[in-house]
């Protein structure tokens, strides 16, 4: 530590507490103890004579100081951990922990296969899946890659986006509601009951005199709600595809509208050499998808 400055290792904790909001995070991530994390804020803070981080009981919000510092700091850590980072791994097999993050729904119904198989033949590969709705700044939070959805090309220049195929959507409901209720013919037809999530109510657009008989924020728990008996619903191929096999549930023909696709991704950095795990699983998920596209 200079005389003047702070130690690497509490602005590195500092930076940590800052992006996590939390002091039991930023100590999983760091791997340390909460208070370890809590010592070291208390010594740079010490240092620099000012207060940084302001705590309570749910979480820490940083002092005006500490905002400074943290803009000051923050891009200088990024820039030498995407240069770690990116240090090619050599000629072995690849290994190190592989994160990712998609969509519940894709890594529920469709990764685990993959991701066992990938497994079996990069048994020195950790896969951390997160999966969230929200798209994420894979760089600022770590991740490797992304699997996303978008209705169009992905045109961020510090991401590489390699199209994985589209993801058919079609309306769906359980033989033993159709038996009870008929095959519908329009979307307002006065005999049928929809479920519906946030994608189909913004894209199909029904009449008002369309009966919504359930709304749910997820495209399972409407597979769930239809498969149960509950109504139609409008979901992508690969999450009624299951039930599709056992006759649980099947696909309903409606003349209007026409049931649309969506575009799958996967996502990386563009900056700097790929890790060996990334590439590894990047070819593996493109040559299994070739062979059992998901719709």
């Amino acid at each position: 530590m200079s005389e003047t400055g702070a130690d690497y290792d509490l602005l590195a904790t500092f930076v940590a507490v800052a992006r996590e909001r939390s002091f039991t995070r930023a100590a999983k991530k760091r791997g340390v103890t909460k208070g370890t994390i809590s010592r070291a804020i208390s010594r740079l803070e010490e240092q620099l004579g000012s207060e940084l981080v302001r705590r309570n009981t749910r979480a820490v919000s940083l002092s005006s100081s500490g905002a400074v510092l943290y803009e000051r700091v923050a891009s200088h850590f990024e820039a030498l951990d995407q240069a770690v980072h990116g240090l090619p791994e050599g000629t072995g097999q690849p290994s190190g922990e592989l994160r990712i993050t998609t969509t519940e729904g894709f890594a529920m119904l469709v990764l685990p296969e993959i991701l066992v198989h990938f497994a079996q033949v990069y048994p020195d590969v950790r896969v951390h899946l997160v999966t969230t709705g929200a798209t994420v700044d894979l760089v600022a939070e770590g991740f490797d890659l992304a699997i996303r959805v978008a209705r169009t090309r992905m045109k961020d220049s510090n991401l590489v986006a390699r199209r994985l195929g589209r993801l058919a959507f079609g309306f769906y409901a359980s033989p033993a509601y159709l038996s009870r209720r008929g095959k519908p013919s329009q979307l307002d037809d006065p005999r049928h009951r929809w479920v519906l999530h946030p994608q189909a109510r913004k894209k199909l657009r029904l009449p008002a005199s369309a009966h919504a008989a359930f709304l749910c924020d997820s495209f399972q728990v409407a597979y769930h709600l239809a498969a149960a008996g509950g109504g139609i619903t409008y979901v992508p191929h690969f999450v009624a595809a299951a039930g599709i096999r056992t006759g649980q549930i099947v696909q309903v023909q409606l003349a209007k509208p026409k049931p649309h696709s969506v575009d799958m991704f996967m996502v990386y950095p563009s900056h700097g050499q790929l890790p060996r795990k990334v590439t590894a699983f990047r070819d593996f998920l493109l040559d299994w998808l070739a062979k059992a596209p998901v719709a």
